[in-house]
């Protein structure tokens, strides 16, 4: 079923997103914490692929089971990274077939070890042009599409991440799925100006709980998102004091109440990172008490 209309019928929600394991060795146990996820009722779970566009098999076959063995409704990602019309076509063939509807359209990122995003060729450079292709050729599929309250690190400034946010918007996204902050002022400020841009569609905040102080320095370098320094220095301190599992229960803490704010900001759900383990979201959504 497509996003747009599971929306229209429930909020606030909770959705998740999972990043398939290459070795399908670890499938069994994925397919685990799938399942233990079903407990949280998300509206629907986003299916990643790695970085160079590796894994995109894999995020078929996967998206497939999550639909028709789990229950959850997926939400495949879509990048520019080894596009072609042909290409293109197939997947969303394939998916059309396997009866899902949704697509995450992403520019992608650049193969582990370089910095630079390099377009394989130039007919699908932007995640726009995937968004204007879909659009054209596969009117049913729903699209999301990704904003950045923080800018990402390639933009000049806000204002052009904005312009590119709407211009995704135009091209035929049907809703915006942000990236991870931690200070709901960045979600506040970020809907207002797409608001008062003409922008409609909703705006999902994307959350993610801290397990760790190694785990979120990795992160936050991959994405470029800042984190509070107030909020850092708590999770030093917790750490120094009670190591992982003091870390662990403030990042759930501070998860769940950065949750409650966005929903009192009036976001219309909030998507969860769950780093493919159900313990920490399933506290989280038990604090909603949605």
């Amino acid at each position: 079923m497509r996003i747009s209309d599971l929306m229209r019928k429930r909020r606030p929600f909770v959705s998740l997103e999972f990043f398939p394991p290459k070795d399908q060795n670890a499938w069994p146990l994925f397919f685990e914490e799938a399942e233990r996820l079903k407990a949280a009722k998300p509206l629907y779970a986003s299916v990643t692929y790695g970085a160079g566009g590796s894994g995109q098999a894999n995020t078929l076959e996967i998206a497939k089971r999550l639909k028709n063995e789990v229950g959850i409704e997926p939400l495949v990602h879509l990048t520019c990274v080894g596009a072609s019309k042909e290409k293109i076509s197939e997947f969303l063939t394939e998916l059309r077939k396997a009866g899902i509807e949704n697509i995450l359209a992403l520019r992608g990122d650049p193969p582990k070890g370089s910095c630079d995003f390099v377009p394989d060729n130039e007919e699908f450079q932007h995640a726009s042009d995937l968004i204007t292709f879909v659009r054209r050729h596969f009117p049913e599929f729903c699209i999301g599409a990704a904003g950045y309250p923080s800018p990402h690190p390639q933009s000049p400034s806000i204002e052009e991440e904005l312009k590119w946010t709407k211009f995704k918007i135009d091209r035929g996204a049907d809703f915006i799925l942000t990236q991870l902050f931690f200070d709901h002022r960045l979600y506040e400020d970020f809907v207002t100006r797409l608001r008062n841009m003409g922008v409609s569609v909703p705006i999902i905040p994307g959350v993610l709980p801290i397990m760790s102080l190694q785990s979120i320095r990795h992160i936050l370098a991959l994405c470029g998102a800042n984190i509070p320094g107030n909020l850092y220095l708590d999770l030093e301190k917790a750490h120094e004091q009670g190591g992982s599992e003091a870390v662990r229960r403030i990042g759930i803490q501070f998860a769940t109440s950065l949750s409650k704010k966005l929903f009192e900001l009036g976001a219309p759900g909030v998507h969860l990172y769950t780093l493919n383990k159900a313990d920490a979201c399933l506290e989280i959504v038990d604090g909603l008490k949605l």
